[in-house]
């Protein structure tokens, strides 16, 4: 029998491998994993054997050689009955100590890394003006935070006392036919000392769902699909990880007269016959409030005059966007006689004009 084949090993293969190998193996073929298996059982008896030959350096010198007295058998001939795996040497309780860890309970893990808390989203609805002006909010948020009771711990303060189940000794023995096994005990994790009960507010999750109402500062010149965004205003994160964010997608509702590309804001003015002829100063309404509009003599219907950062605020910080006003001429009802022979008077005058 080859002692490395039966560990699936190398001639090579360095101490460590020989351990993993063991690991590996015996956790399959286990006897206590493999109840009333003889199979399971005689080659479990190999897979020892060759582990406690190849894990000795003298003796996996000795078989390497071909020394006929480190062969397999010789040593454990009656199998592995009366062990007793938690008084073994360092060399076994680093390796099946650690195997009847794996199997037989719960070996102690890693403590889980904190994470951070889930981002949540939110909608908010406003009014062409408000999201021109900037407006500060009431939004209300339901989410996940940090528990009242217990801290986020997810268990209640008890007084200190001894495990019940391992009284106070941190560690339990149990025995299996022949064998003996110590392990860490479940119930206390090895401490000795009472388990925290969990909280009941939390049912131990350390979390707890809340409603609350915050004020959200939306800034000025946000446009209909912009996000904002308020820091550690998410979930809250597990085990100590920081929260999370919200981020609150803004819909604008359209205006009736202004409408918006980009940073500019457009909108339409209607001005009669005579100040499109002659010129004249048109009063307005900017989304700034009140202003007026130099209309210059000869202005055609259409025509389009920009205010310079008269349009909406840039939330990227760049320079403010300009206002863009087209003017459309508006004829007047014409009712009286007069009116009729005037416009007869200047068509006559500059008919003509029209179609140079």
């Amino acid at each position: 029998m080859d002692l490395y084949v039966v560990l699936g090993l190398e001639q090579g293969a360095s101490e460590s491998d020989i351990k993993r190998a063991y690991r590996r193996l015996a956790r399959r073929f286990h006897p206590d994993i493999n109840p009333g298996d003889h199979a399971a059982e005689a080659r479990f008896r190999q897979i020892l054997e060759a582990y406690e030959t190849l894990v000795d350096p003298t003796r996996r010198s000795r078989y390497d050689s071909g020394d006929a007295h480190a062969e397999p058998g010789r040593r454990h001939s009656g199998g592995f009955e009366g062990f007793d795996f938690s008084a073994r040497g360092a060399d076994y309780s680093a390796t099946f100590g650690d195997l009847v860890a794996e199997v037989l309970s719960e070996r102690g893990a890693r403590p889980p890394e904190p994470r951070r808390g889930a981002d949540l989203h939110q909608e908010l609805h406003l009014p062409f003006d408000e999201a021109f002006r900037g407006v500060e909010r009431a939004v209300t948020v339901t989410r996940r935070q940090t528990c009242r009771d217990c801290g986020g711990a997810g268990v209640t303060r008890m007084a200190p006392g001894a495990c019940v189940v391992c009284q106070g000794a941190g560690g339990v023995r149990t025995v299996r036919g022949h064998m003996v096994f110590s392990r860490s005990c479940t119930a206390c994790g090895g401490t000795g000392q009472q388990p925290p009960r969990g909280c009941e507010r939390c049912t131990g999750s350390g979390q707890e769902v809340r409603t609350d109402t915050v004020a959200v500062q939306v800034p000025a010149g946000i446009a209909d699909g912009d996000r904002v965004r308020v820091s550690a205003l998410g979930n809250a994160g597990e085990r100590g990880g920081p929260a999370g964010d919200l981020y609150i997608t803004v819909r604008v509702t359209p205006h009736p007269v202004y409408r918006r590309e980009g940073d500019d804001v457009h909108m339409v003015v209607p001005i009669a016959v005579h100040e499109a002829a002659l010129g004249a100063r048109v009063p307005i309404v900017t989304p700034d409030g009140p202003a007026r509009l130099r209309v210059p003599p000869g202005t055609q219907s259409g025509q389009r005059f920009r205010l310079r950062e008269r349009g909406a605020h840039s939330t990227r910080g760049a320079a403010r966007g300009d206002l863009v006003v087209e003017v459309r001429l508006m004829l007047p009802p014409v009712l009286d006689e007069r009116s009729k022979e005037l416009l007869r008077e200047f068509g006559r005058i500059n008919g003509d004009n029209v179609r140079e």
